[in-house]
């Protein structure tokens, strides 16, 4: 049975306050319990925060933790989960996200971020699906559709969850920090993933005394700009389908001229001759092959497309969690004009991929209503152990060049080891990307500059 706990305190608004002396807030307990399909080892458990920082008294929410507790725990790692959108709750729950030498020396904590599964995920029920715009916009009514579209989803969600407008990265760290007192630990291990990198780098920012240790796998920047995001997350899945064509000219099995086989397929999606998959359902393929990388799977879906066969072939990309994305990364795009070029530099950056996972996002979060509360910029870490970041060098979702921006920003407090082959998340890609993190995590052990993990 999951117990909650109340952690609630003035001291809060003085965290958020610059220049304003640090009152230790009470501090809290978690009270573990039972955990859904678990087993023994799991336990999970609600904390109680509340749902705006600047008013700590005020409204509260529940959010969801789990843990898996190790036989000779040296400390507890803390994972933050990427997305955005995915639950760290059943990532412990699976307990196959770390190598055995962790799982035995940390006890494993996660949680579901702010409407994220036990977290006030909304129940905003989508518009059907002949009243939802297109993905991708082809004039200025798709535009203003797109726009209403968005606005009543949300407004739908925001009557469902009591943090929507509060969702925020930013707010996740001192929901983060919260955590750490539950939990009793001086200090925090944490280990980020994707999109998790970005509350990784913020809670570091914020409170770079608490942070014991902090691997960054598979980096997020979130110091881009609108059209260098568009361009460079093109680049990568573009990247990433070159990788996929070498394969196919090395080994197979492919069609014959894979590039030429795949181009024709995108053609006769803009003919409609898939419905009711959408060309953007079908250029998004490679975006969801190439992040293992299942390189079979990926040929085999191409033969079965120039064959005119969908079924089994064609799955949707998850969904972002809007109030979260789109609080962090402002769409300032006033028209399908401003769109059009964007549309272009992602045509321009992936000519085979066409889109990359940037159009989506432009489209989730296009009409946001306010300002984003945690605009991008660069991260300012000064942490005592440099931060360790792991990135492969052909990886579809964060490029190598986002990584490689991010270490060069936190220069000696930031340390980039490569792994010279493909994927996304590639922490047990090979005993070195494993090794490479294990002992940095239980020994602080940091790689010399410019270590890469070659290809297994």
């Amino acid at each position: 049975m999951r117990r909650m706990v109340l952690f609630r305190s003035v001291a809060a608004l003085l965290l958020l306050t610059p220049g304003v002396a640090h009152a230790r807030p009470p501090t809290p307990a978690l009270d573990w319990g039972d955990c859904p399909k678990g087993g023994e080892a799991v336990e999970c458990a609600d904390l109680r925060l509340p749902v705006d920082w600047s008013e700590p008294d005020g409204e509260t929410f529940e959010l969801s933790v789990a843990r898996r507790t190790a036989p000779h725990p040296i400390g507890t790692l803390v994972f933050l989960p990427g997305g955005p959108g995915d639950s760290g709750v059943n990532r412990v729950i699976a307990g196959d996200r770390f190598s055995d030498e962790l799982l035995d020396r940390f006890d494993i904590v996660s949680l579901d971020p702010r409407t994220v599964a036990g977290s006030e995920a909304p129940t905003c029920a989508p518009a059907p699906v002949s009243e939802r715009p297109p993905v991708i916009l082809r004039d200025q009514a798709d535009f203003d559709a797109t726009v209403k579209h968005n606005r009543a989803f949300w407004a739908r969600c925001r009557a469902t969850s009591a943090v929507f407008d509060h969702a925020d990265t930013r707010t996740a760290v001192y929901d983060l920090e919260a955590l750490r007192r539950a939990l009793g630990e001086s200090t925090l291990t944490l280990h980020g993933s994707s999109y998790g990198t970005l509350l990784g780098q913020q809670y570091a920012e914020r409170f770079p005394g608490r942070v014991r240790a902090l691997t960054l796998e598979g980096v997020f920047d979130h110091s881009l700009d609108l059209p260098t995001f568009v361009r460079t997350q093109a680049l990568a899945v573009q990247d990433s389908f070159d990788e996929f064509v070498a394969w196919c000219d090395r080994a197979g099995p492919c069609p014959p001229d894979v590039r030429t086989t795949w181009r024709a397929v995108l053609e006769r999606a803009d003919q409609g001759e898939y419905e009711p998959y959408t060309a953007f359902d079908v250029a998004a393929l490679p975006l969801g092959t190439l992040q293992e990388p299942d390189w079979p799977a990926l040929a085999a879906a191409i033969t079965a497309l120039a064959e005119g066969r969908t079924e089994g072939v064609l799955r949707p990309l998850p969904p972002l969690a809007p109030a979260i994305a789109c609080a962090d990364f402002p769409v300032p795009v006033r028209d399908f004009r401003e769109y059009r070029r964007l549309l272009r530099a992602a045509a321009q950056a992936g000519p085979d991929i066409r889109y990359g996972a940037g159009l989506l996002a432009i489209s989730t979060c296009l009409g946001w209503p306010q300002p984003p509360a945690n605009p991008p910029h660069p991260p300012r870490i000064h942490t005592r152990t440099p931060v360790l970041l792991l990135n492969a060098r052909h990886d579809p979702r964060t490029g190598h060049e986002w990584a490689a921006h991010v270490a060069a920003q936190l220069g000696r407090h930031g340390r980039l080891v490569t792994y010279e082959g493909w994927g996304h998340g590639v922490y047990q890609a090979t005993d070195c990307t494993e090794a490479v993190v294990d002992r940095y995590l239980i020994d602080l052990t940091v790689p010399p500059r410019g270590f890469t993990c070659p290809i297994r």
